[in-house]
């Protein structure tokens, strides 16, 4: 196999640390100048992206790293927005100590279901998820009085600092979250906590013969992708402005773990594509489609399903690894059909030029040819 070297300057730190802080800060720096030429409705939807995004990568690391199958991030996402509107109902403490404890809650509830669900596999432990993914518009109407019922619970949006656009500072502040959620997770799957969730992927038994706690890795890697998707809730309902069942439907479940396979699944980078998939395939692509073939409501409200299937159909069949896995096939054909073909022309060249400076040298070939003429 054909290896391109790069320059010593060009080269990424090999420290995952520096590397993800790195891939992080130039990722704030294109989303601040993007955020700057967006209208605010753009900037609600980039800050929608950001949202979905982490509850992807969460989903990633549970389903696509450790082999975890979850229908049940809805019912998280649904956790860390009721945590932040009883806390907007019932106490005025600063946004990010109200996204600390969002996230613990969350973290909380994915363990006490993660526990138990390590004795699942397979469909028997997405059938559990489902089932609390179910189980959530039940426990609203029985306990009205503190979710809120049908009416949910008001939320209120960060006040933005001085003249600025105060969707634009949401838009941030979702953004900077999914980065340093991102650069997090990034840097514990290089860990030996990563290492632990593929091995148990991979072969409980052997994972459990080399020294790696199969029932904690599990309940670890659940606990994760439930504080990702609680945090995903809380900046979710901080642009809604509403917390209610209706919100955090079983479609939005389905939505996230197919964001997940079409992003590629095990992949960070991928949950930034599955994101960008969910959020404006749905609606606005599926919505100017129907209004294209001047569809009525009715089909119009069926039409994002179907395209949103067909398009996970089309992206299984050409890239099975996801549109990031797609792309990381095509970048190293690329660099091998380009090294490859600078090879050939480099030894081509050699070889045209061989005896023309034999001959200049006074080689064997001209020494006979002169004796040849006298």
């Amino acid at each position: 196999m054909i290896k391109l070297r790069l320059p010593g300057w060009a080269r990424l730190p090999r420290q995952p640390m520096l590397r993800h802080l790195l891939f992080g800060a130039l990722g704030a720096l294109f989303f601040y100048l993007l955020s700057n030429s967006l209208s605010s409705f753009n900037n609600f939807q980039l800050g929608e992206v950001a949202v979905y995004a982490i509850a992807i990568a969460g989903l990633s690391v549970l389903t696509g790293v450790n082999g975890q199958i979850s229908l049940g991030q809805g019912a998280f996402l649904a956790v860390g927005a009721y945590t932040i509107g009883e806390l907007e109902v019932h106490q005025s403490i600063n946004l990010v100590f109200q996204l600390l404890i969002a996230v613990a809650v969350s973290a909380a509830v994915g363990f006490i279901i993660a526990v138990p669900a390590t004795r699942l596999r397979g469909p028997y432990l997405a059938g559990m998820t489902l089932l609390l993914a179910l189980a959530l518009p039940f426990l609203s109407d029985k306990y009205s009085s503190f979710f809120g019922g049908d009416q949910g619970l008001i939320t209120l949006p960060p006040d933005a600092p001085g003249s600025i656009d105060p969707q634009k500072w949401l838009t941030w502040i979702q953004l900077l979250c999914a980065l340093i959620v991102l650069v997090l997770l990034g840097n514990l799957l290089s860990s030996r906590f990563g290492r632990s969730f593929r091995a148990v992927r991979d072969n409980e038994v052997a994972a459990s013969l080399a020294g790696v706690h199969v029932a904690r890795t599990k309940v670890i890697a659940f606990v994760i992708s439930a504080a990702c998707a609680g945090l995903s809730g809380a900046l979710l309902v901080l642009s809604t402005g509403v917390v209610n069942t209706g919100e955090f439907p079983l479609s939005l479940s389905i939505y996230i773990l197919a964001g997940m396979v079409l992003g590629g699944a095990g992949t960070l980078t991928g949950a930034w594509w599955g994101a960008i998939l969910v959020v404006y395939l749905p609606n606005q692509w599926s919505q100017s489609l129907a209004n294209a073939f001047h569809a009525n409501h009715l089909v119009g409200a069926n039409l994002a399903v179907i395209v949103f299937g067909a398009v996970l159909i089309i992206v299984m069949l050409l890239a099975p690894a996801g549109v990031q896995g797609g792309l990381r096939w095509l970048g190293h054909r690329l660099v091998t059909v380009s090294t490859v073909t600078k090879l050939g022309s480099n030894i081509s060249v050699a070889l045209q030029d061989q005896p023309a400076s034999k001959q200049d040298r006074g080689g064997p070939d001209s020494e006979t040819a002169a004796t040849s003429v006298d």
